[in-house]
């Protein structure tokens, strides 16, 4: 079956990154002072770029070469500055390096940062101990965050995450004809009860004015947590990749590690607030905002897709995206969505 959107003319579109070849990478860091002794390897990234050098010296670094027309300089130079709050907090988090007196530069057309080589396994997610320790850098994260807010950079809600992407891939004509009224009515009805939610319609802030937001990791994925031995200075978890970072509600950093059924997911809750509770309090009214947070990210992942898809890293790594079994599937995980919304929230 032919992918829909070829039909659109999205994937036509000439990309950016088509410029970005390994010689320009390694022009990129030799203008910061950065030599590599040619070793390039590419890591696994789809918004971004993102290298790592062998240099001359030995040392290893990771190259983020951002995406053209994403997110301003100011926005971008934000996230860098959130992450060496944290890193002077004494927070595993891997931010850029300061070089030139800069962390932010240009080369070829390119935004690009460079940041220390951090090595690690994804953090084993059924161990209460893990759970409680990554619970407790959460909070730290969330103190740091809550310090003051972002000026630039967006808040997580309704209008940009669901409403813009719903009606951006109807605009378009994205979903197939034969699934498109299923979709949009289950799109629909699933935004419908989010707006009912305590999450924010807009920027302009949440509609319960006591659950608070603040600075966020923002995509705190089980990819995005680095977990080293710890049995070595500096074991345990780093937080990594915080290209994402926005204000929202403390529950977004926790509820992407759930994974489960019911049961499990409440036990996975219970060893993450254990941990944050150390440092930090946390609303419990902020877990009936799991679900409508997973329903979101759910209906601008569709749209993510469809607007990257002239990128050509997309269409080699997600064969399956735009084809009617594709979205006769988004339309069944809605319908159940639409259910957990209207469930008992997760309770600790």
């Amino acid at each position: 079956m032919s992918n829909p959107l070829d039909s659109s003319g999205l994937s036509a579109v000439s990309h950016d990154y088509q410029a970005l070849t390994p010689d320009v990478v390694m022009d990129a860091l030799a203008s910061v002072g950065l030599f590599g002794d040619g070793r390039l390897m590419a890591l696994s990234s789809y918004e971004n770029r993102v290298y790592q050098a062998q240099l001359e010296d030995g040392s290893v670094v990771v190259a983020k070469f951002y995406r053209p027309g994403r997110w301003s300089q100011a926005q971008i130079l934000e996230e860098h500055s959130f992450a060496a709050e944290l890193m002077a907090a004494e927070i595993p988090a891997v931010g850029p390096l300061v070089l030139q007196g800069a962390t932010l530069h240009q080369f070829a057309g390119f935004a690009f940062s460079v940041s220390p080589s951090r090595g690690g396994r994804a953090p084993e997610l059924d161990d209460f101990e893990v759970l409680e320790w990554i619970g407790r850098f959460l909070a730290r994260i969330h103190t740091v965050g809550a310090k003051h807010a972002f000026v630039h950079r967006p808040a997580l809600d309704l209008e940009t995450f669901g409403l813009h992407s719903r009606d951006w891939l109807v605009k378009h004509q994205i979903v197939p004809l034969d699934v498109q009224g299923p979709w949009q009515k289950a799109c629909t009805e699933a935004l419908d009860l989010i707006a009912a939610s305590a999450l924010p319609i807009s920027a302009g802030g949440l509609k319960d004015p006591q659950i608070k937001t603040l600075r966020l990791h923002g995509d705190c994925h089980p990819g995005n947590i680095l977990w080293t031995p710890t049995d070595r200075p500096g074991g345990g978890p780093h937080f990594v990749d915080l290209d994402d970072a926005r204000t929202g509600p403390a529950v977004q950093d926790l509820w992407m590690l759930l994974s489960g059924d019911r049961a499990q997911r409440t036990g996975q809750l219970s060893g993450l607030v254990d941990g944050y509770e150390q440092f930090r309090s946390f609303d419990r009214r902020e877990l009936a905002l799991i679900e409508p947070l997973r329903t979101l990210r759910l209906i601008h992942y569709s749209a993510w897709l469809a607007r990257r898809w002239s990128d050509p890293a997309f269409p080699v790594n997600f064969p399956w995206f735009g084809s009617s079994d594709y979205w006769v599937g988004q339309v069944n995980m809605l319908t159940e969505q639409i259910e957990a919304m209207q469930e008992e929230p997760l309770y600790v």
